[in-house]
């Protein structure tokens, strides 16, 4: 492994790591807070923007990385005709969905706070938020299996 694909894989997994991470964090500390009124929406709305500062960054950085990655890793064939080419396709699937999902879910909970308001904002985004949390999750699943040697697997 050569020093650039060890520095592309540290920042594949870092940057996975704080995204979901963060993802899953508001899910299940700050966003049950916020629907029962725990806090302003000065402060949800600071987390809120936060979040998709890393949820933009992760998924520029994790699309640059994983590119070079599955680029030094799989050709074309291997990529569309394997199992491990197919947890890749998946990965990148799961990836995009994610970044919908926290978009869509930071724009529903922003657009609440715009007008001051925390509860409500909260029990709209909550939604794409498990969603995106569980989308996560499979994200790391797949993550497992790709670091599982083929022979094993399949």
């Amino acid at each position: 492994m050569s020093l650039l694909d060890a520095l592309m894989n540290a920042v594949h997994l870092g940057f996975a790591g704080l995204w979901v991470g963060s993802v899953i964090f508001l899910t299940v500390a700050i966003l049950p807070l916020a629907r029962t009124g725990a806090f302003d929406a000065a402060p949800l709305e600071t987390v809120t923007g936060r979040l998709r500062w890393i949820s933009r960054a992760s998924a520029v950085l994790l699309f640059v990385s994983g590119g070079h990655l599955a680029g030094t890793r799989y050709t074309v064939d291997s990529l569309f005709g394997s199992p491990q080419g197919h947890l890749v396709l998946a990965m990148l699937t799961l990836w995009f969905v994610l970044a919908l999902l926290v978009e869509r879910g930071s724009k529903r909970l922003a657009g609440g706070l715009a007008e001051r308001k925390v509860r409500t904002p909260a029990r709209e985004a909550r939604p794409y938020f498990l969603a995106a949390s569980l989308v996560g999750v499979f994200l790391f699943l797949n993550a497992a299996f790709l670091s599982v040697p083929t022979a094993i697997l399949f």
